[in-house]
């Protein structure tokens, strides 16, 4: 098959800049080649450091509770309140965010050595997230396991031409910023929860799936029972929720918990959209898919100073794609470790996030096949 040599040309700030297409051959290394060219200690999880950022995390969080609690509802004048909300709503929901992160590693085993307490300490955070732990450990590690595949990947896959509903060419034909700006707007506000109660955006299965059901098709016998214990987290966290409202009024627990909440859930739609989602980015049919090009079919993104909050989740996802098991203490030194040996491989994306969102949001509507059988690439033209 011959190297893919085509390019997207994308507007970047001021300027222009060229990705070219991810090389589609298989690579010429391989994973142990990969792993062989990592320093070992990158492979070692600490769980005093691993606690050390989740506890700066949880500190800075009790800290923006009680500027959100104490001193913002003292702050002098509507006007001053009202500004000094969507401050604290934006940091929240970031900070919560490199929680989730946390708790995503703990899911991947990278937190600690103890599986145990990887799994007890990430279904305490990921319920107080309102998110069902042992559910999305393993719809996750599914996706892991088949990225880029059409057919067995977990989430954000595509949809082929003849798949599109009747409407599309309506929406998206002479490209439609309005619709384009609702469906960002649906995905980012309730993108999350849609997908774990009706698995939209996911894969398709032959029946009904959701992520609150033991007995959906995206599980198996052994996995249900954790299912279970998953869906008791969140119930109890939101039985909580119910009763502070109920004590203190709906809107000081919407205002302190649910908006940020909301930002934090966002992120996440943003992230791990942008993870999988370019025009220089393939997919593949069973034909063509292994492993090893599937972890290769992402793109490592900057989000500035947040990359740091978000404990380099973004700009670090290729390595974690290879190596999930590496802390993200790690993952930069990783990734800068393998990058020689990947080459043309490597696929990065320093455009800006609302830009990138936009802009991906536009030019990837449906794949379709290009030149090579099996091998699928985003269109935006019907």
């Amino acid at each position: 098959m011959e190297q893919q040599t085509k390019t997207t040309t994308q507007q970047e700030g001021k300027g222009l800049t060229t990705m070219q297409r991810s090389i589609v051959d298989k690579p010429p290394f391989t994973l142990a080649d990969l792993r062989k060219a990592i320093p070992p200690h990158c492979f070692q999880r600490s769980l005093i450091r691993s606690c050390s950022y989740l506890a700066h995390d949880l500190a800075i969080a009790a800290g923006l509770l009680y500027l959100a609690l104490a001193v913002i509802p003292a702050l002098p004048g509507v006007l001053l309140r009202a500004a000094a909300w969507p401050l604290y709503w934006a940091a929240q929901g970031s900070i919560m965010f490199g929680v989730w992160v946390i708790a995503h590693e703990c899911g991947h085993s990278s937190f600690s050595r103890y599986g145990l307490l990887n799994d007890a300490l990430g279904l305490v955070l990921h319920s107080c997230l309102l998110a069902p732990y042992f559910s999305w450990k393993y719809s996750h590690q599914r996706h892991h396991a088949n990225t880029a595949s059409l057919e067995r990947d977990e989430v954000f896959v595509p949809k082929q031409r003849p798949e599109m509903p009747w409407y599309s060419p309506l929406v998206y034909k002479r490209d439609n910023p309005v619709a384009r700006l609702v469906l960002l707007a649906v995905q980012l506000t309730v993108g999350w929860p849609m997908y774990l109660a009706f698995n939209t955006w996911g894969r398709r299965y032959s029946r009904f799936a959701c992520h609150f059901d033991p007995y959906s098709p995206i599980y198996g016998d052994r996995e249900r029972a954790q299912i279970a214990v998953s869906d008791a987290g969140v119930l109890a966290v939101s039985f909580a929720l119910y009763r502070l409202a109920a004590a203190h009024g709906l809107w000081p627990v919407v205002s302190v918990y649910g908006v940020p909440l909301l930002v934090t859930n966002a992120w996440l739609v943003v992230v791990t959209y942008l993870h999988h989602t370019h025009r220089a980015l393939p997919h593949y049919d069973s034909s063509e898919w292994d492993w090893m090009r599937g972890a290769l079919a992402t793109v490592d993104r900057d989000y500035g100073v947040l990359n740091r909050v978000f404990h380099h989740i973004a700009d670090t996802h290729i390595a974690h794609h290879l190596f999930p098991a590496i802390p993200h203490y790690h993952a930069m030194e990783a990734t800068r470790a393998i990058r020689p040996v990947l080459g043309d491989y490597y696929r990065s994306d320093s455009t800006p996030i609302a830009e990138a969102l936009w802009r991906e949001a536009k030019e990837c509507i449906y794949v379709q096949r290009d030149d090579q059988k099996g091998v699928f690439w985003y269109r935006n033209v019907f």
